[in-house]
């Protein structure tokens, strides 16, 4: 393989926190996560124009010149075009929503019966856990909430009693037919996660979330404090 001598990027894994938003702001996809730490998976997708720099908060990343296979910009694209194939939607976008004061939010939804402003309370976006992506910036230091998608409809103040102040994971273990361990897995090893609720409904198919945190959390060989919450098909608390 021929080497040319160029601008490519340098990371000190002294410096990264594994934050991961070099990561999102590579388009090119030459950086992961790995173990918790940014690493340069590909010299040749990474163009040496350091996109990433001004995004690492701890000034981990530099450009340096140095031997290295030159830029493919063909096989860059051709990755790029996959990307987009996989996850172009624009539902798959990481993002963290700010929320203001519940009363001055304009996305508050007026009660019929009260007329008081009930604001909502998720705070990042994508929220299903097949979507998300296991290295987003807003794990940092999160409480989680992982929940039965059908948990939000039975139980009538989800938003408030479960979701305030927390990042939000929704799944269906019986119509997504698979494992989440793997995902939750990643999300518990490369994040500083803080605590983590369980909310599930009564029926037996529910019971996998559970057991898929369960491993998550042996895979990952963290001690992390989580409970798990049981919801009635009535919309009533069974287990909390």
């Amino acid at each position: 393989m021929a080497y040319m001598k160029r601008n490519i990027i340098q990371i000190d894994e002294e410096k990264c926190d594994g934050c991961g938003l070099c990561v999102n702001a590579c388009h090119e996809g030459a950086l992961a996560l790995v173990d918790g730490k940014a690493k340069i998976l590909r010299d040749d997708y990474c163009d040496g124009l350091g996109n990433c720099l001004p995004v690492c908060p701890t000034g981990a990343i530099t450009l340096e010149e140095r031997e290295a296979t030159p830029y493919n910009e063909e096989e860059v694209k051709k990755n790029m075009q996959q990307e987009e194939l996989a996850c172009g939607c624009p539902g798959t976008h990481v993002k963290t929503i700010e929320r203001e004061a519940p009363a001055q939010h304009e996305e508050a939804v007026t009660h019929p019966a009260t007329h008081q402003h009930i604001a909502s309370q998720l705070n990042q976006w994508p929220i299903q856990i097949k979507l998300v992506p296991p290295n987003a910036p807003y794990f940092k230091n999160a409480n989680l909430l992982i929940a039965a998608d059908c948990a939000a409809y039975a139980y009538g103040n989800f938003h408030n009693d479960y979701m305030r102040n927390k990042i939000t994971l929704i799944g269906c273990p019986k119509l997504d037919d698979c494992d989440y361990s793997d995902k939750l897995t990643a999300i518990l090893k490369n994040n500083d996660i803080k605590s983590i609720v369980v909310a599930r409904m009564e029926v037996p198919c529910c019971m996998g979330i559970e057991n898929d945190l369960k491993k998550a959390l042996l895979g990952s060989g963290k001690l992390i404090p989580w409970q798990v919450v049981v919801i009635g098909t009535d919309g009533s608390i069974i287990e909390d």
